[in-house]
């Protein structure tokens, strides 16, 4: 009989809801590489470096031309993308030593903690680099507040970059394989007594430093800081990326069943440059393009790993990098020698640490199969609307001092609209903002390449203003011509700094 009782159709009907709701509830993976150039994959022009897997993201999923991460530079990025404000806005948020203090209040509404509160499992895997602790960290004991206490339910993490001690892995609120008898120190001011550094004992590394980077040695590699003991729990550079990997798939394995949130932030192309015996050689750029080939590879092993839990049809995957390129960044790894005809950032100018386009600009693609349509989108879309975004996505609404400069730009991301921000602040330096097409960087003292790195920082000692729609590469500074926009640009880059936020 084609009937059904009152209770059955109810029981049906609530069935088919809760089906709707999980299907409005995509699993939400970030990939997010450290100093990937916007020229740096097949997507986006190269040539010089295979991107298979990159690509395969960018086929499926929808291209962003105007991705930006909110710095150019790493802790300003993840502090953004993570809290919804800029980085700027608060003192303490530049790039931090590996003994920093945790610089996210616990009890502030982060990005994992609303989707933890709307039933998500979330996780991060992979450099932190946000600090750690209040302040005179014991690793040989419990360390927290960290991620777990901003809203992640699981953490494997670095405490802050490859090049920088404790050079250890950090699960949770503890050092991983650490033998009691053997206790860690650190300390970044001096060093310990009897302990060889780069500087002094250069004899001892496999990898020498082109500036800075020469204190205590670590796998045959001189980093920031010193650091003494520990030597169960030490890394090794060559494993870094798979074991990464490795963590990340057993926390989507892990999570299959119910909606979960995977912050898996890779490592590579960041110095020092060191990837596994498997990729070097694969490109002719030296170590900096085979990282670049490696950290494809760990976007591929995340890929496959959804396709053989058949999670590919819910899942939002992004893929974007924290800042810009840098070729030497302190290490003698012949990046610049063998960069050949390769260039990092595309058609832009600037890099890592730079006010101009490369530095924030960045790769960012969005991929959910069967929802986000392939294709490429010119629309403004930054990291720090993650928050505002996701709360959407996830039917949420922020408080009113919640994520001050996060835009819910959330049909921008999934690509049923071509509009997202109408301004965006980018942040390296000092500020610059973009509107439209127009960019504007504001005055600023100090030297207009930095001095390790040769990267232009954009600092002039006059506004700089560009029309990016014909001046993609801000060749050409039109600011004298165009006196009336510079002062509209001026005006309302300082109205959003004073005003402490930007979120509607």
């Amino acid at each position: 009989m084609n009937y059904c009782t009152k209770s059955l159709c109810l029981f049906l009907a609530l069935i088919g809801a809760e089906v709707l709701h999980a299907a409005d509830k995509p699993n939400i993976i970030l990939l997010y590489a450290d100093d990937l150039g916007y020229g740096d994959v097949g997507a986006y022009g190269s040539t010089h470096i295979l991107t298979p897997n990159m690509d395969r993201l960018a086929k499926e999923g929808l291209r962003f031309t105007s991705g930006y991460a909110p710095s150019a530079t790493c802790t300003p990025s993840r502090y953004a993308m993570l809290t919804g404000e800029y980085a700027w806005r608060q003192k303490g948020t530049g790039i931090l030593p590996g003994n920093a203090a945790l610089i996210i209040k616990p009890g502030r509404t982060t990005l994992p903690s609303i989707l933890q509160k709307s039933g998500y499992q979330t996780g991060v895997v992979g450099k932190w680099h946000l600090g750690l602790g209040i302040g005179d960290i014991n690793w040989n004991g419990e360390i927290k507040p960290g991620p777990i206490e901003i809203g992640f339910n699981e953490s494997f993490i670095m405490a802050a970059t490859g090049d920088r001690v404790p050079c250890v892995y950090v699960r949770d609120h503890g050092v991983v394989g650490l033998d009691p008898k053997d206790p860690i120190e650190v300390n970044y001011r001096e060093n310990f007594v009897g302990e060889p550094t780069g500087k002094v004992n250069p004899e001892l590394l496999k990898m020498k430093p082109s500036h800075g980077h020469d204190m205590s040695i670590v796998n045959g590699i001189s980093r920031i800081g010193y650091m003494k003991g520990g030597k169960s729990a030490l890394w090794k550079d060559e494993d870094m990326a798979d074991t990464f990997k490795s963590e990340a798939v057993k926390f989507i394995e892990k999570n299959q069943k119910t909606p979960f949130f995977l912050f898996y932030a890779l490592h590579d192309p960041h110095v020092p440059r060191v990837p596994h015996p498997r990729f070097v050689g694969k490109t002719d750029l030296g170590p900096r393009g085979d990282a670049i080939v490696q950290a494809d590879w760990c976007v591929g092993e995340i890929l496959n790993t959804l396709d053989r839990l058949k999670l590919s049809e819910n899942t939002l995957v992004i893929l974007s990098s924290d800042n810009g390129p840098v070729v030497d960044d302190g290490y003698q790894d012949e990046a610049v020698e063998r960069l050949s005809n390769h260039t990092p950032s595309g058609l832009l100018r600037g890099g890592k640490y730079s006010k101009f386009e490369a530095g924030t600009r960045v790769p960012f693609i969005t991929r959910w199969t069967g929802r986000i349509k392939p294709g490429v989108s010119d629309a403004i879309v930054c990291q720090v609307d993650f928050m505002a975004s996701f709360a959407a996505l996830t039917g949420q609404n922020l408080a009113a001092d919640d994520a001050p400069d996060s835009f819910n730009i959330l049909p921008a991301l999934l690509g049923e609209s071509p509009s997202g921000r109408d301004h965006l602040v980018e942040h390296a330096n000092g500020l610059a903002l973009r509107a439209g097409s127009w960019k504007y960087i504001e005055p600023a003292k100090g030297e207009k390449a930095n001095s390790n790195t040769n990267s232009e920082t954009g600092n002039e000692s006059n506004a700089q203003l560009y029309d990016l729609s014909t001046d993609i590469g801000e060749k050409t500074n039109i600011a004298k011509d165009h006196p009336d926009k510079v002062m509209e640009l001026q005006t309302k880059l300082e109205a959003i700094r004073l005003a402490g936020r930007s979120r509607p």
